[in-house]
């Protein structure tokens, strides 16, 4: 592999489909790795809004000049489809964290979930996970969080511009959001499980757009001779 063959400018954005089981960060470390290889010096390389380990899909990375660019692209809209798995919640609202199974409730049927949809639809008041990047004091709330202190972080508005059903098979439920920035599908999955009485988590996330950049038009690791 070469730049030239992946067609790169020596500043500019590229648009990555990022595997599972890998933090944001380290798409960002190795892809600045090979392009400092590749252009023969060392390239600042960035992301404009990370994607949690468990997640795939599109990441727009940075690098050289246009890391200046960085923060304008963080406060776009973005796309993600979703499965939410019902019945049970998780310390981390994701599957990385400690599941519970919850009793006594009665099993939606495809109306209520629905209309329960619906209710999140608009904008609407959201609280971020005690495990997200939000800086507490100078800290980021899932170093604290991983440290077993309480973490309080205030609600913030968001808007849910739409919340389609893809399909809906209980336990599993997948969903179809186009959100704006700040907005956690962990915190939607937690949320809408609370609405129903059965508990809920992210079970699956992928980003599929962020504004008018889309994941068709993504590059896999592989196309920078980079292993998942």
């Amino acid at each position: 592999m070469n730049s030239d063959n992946l067609n790169l400018p020596p500043d500019g954005r590229i648009l990555i489909d990022k595997p599972a089981n890998m933090t944001s960060f380290g798409v960002v470390a190795r892809v600045r790795r090979v392009l400092s290889l590749e252009f023969g010096k060392k390239v600042k390389v960035g992301h404009t809004g990370t994607l949690d380990p468990f997640a795939t899909g599109l990441l727009v990375l940075v690098y050289g000049k246009e890391t200046k660019n960085a923060m304008s692209l963080t406060k776009l809209d973005k796309v993600y489809e979703a499965e939410f798995t019902l019945g049970k919640i998780s310390s981390t609202g994701d599957p990385e964290g400690e599941l519970t199974k919850i009793e006594g409730y009665e099993i939606p049927d495809r109306a209520q979930i629905l209309s329960t949809l619906k209710k999140f639809t608009g904008k609407i008041s959201q609280t971020p996970p005690a495990f997200s990047a939000i800086k507490i004091d100078g800290k980021r709330a899932y170093s604290l969080a991983r440290k077993g202190e309480k973490v309080e972080i205030p609600p913030r508005n968001v808007e849910i511009y739409s919340l389609d059903l893809i399909e809906y098979d209980f336990p599993y439920l997948k969903i179809r959001t186009h959100v704006s920035s700040g907005t956690y599908i962990r915190s939607l999955a937690e949320d809408i499980g609370h609405e129903l009485k059965t508990g809920a988590y992210c079970s699956q996330l992928r980003r599929t757009k962020i504004a008018d950049y889309d994941i068709e038009n993504a590059r896999k690791l592989a196309d920078f001779g980079i292993e998942d």
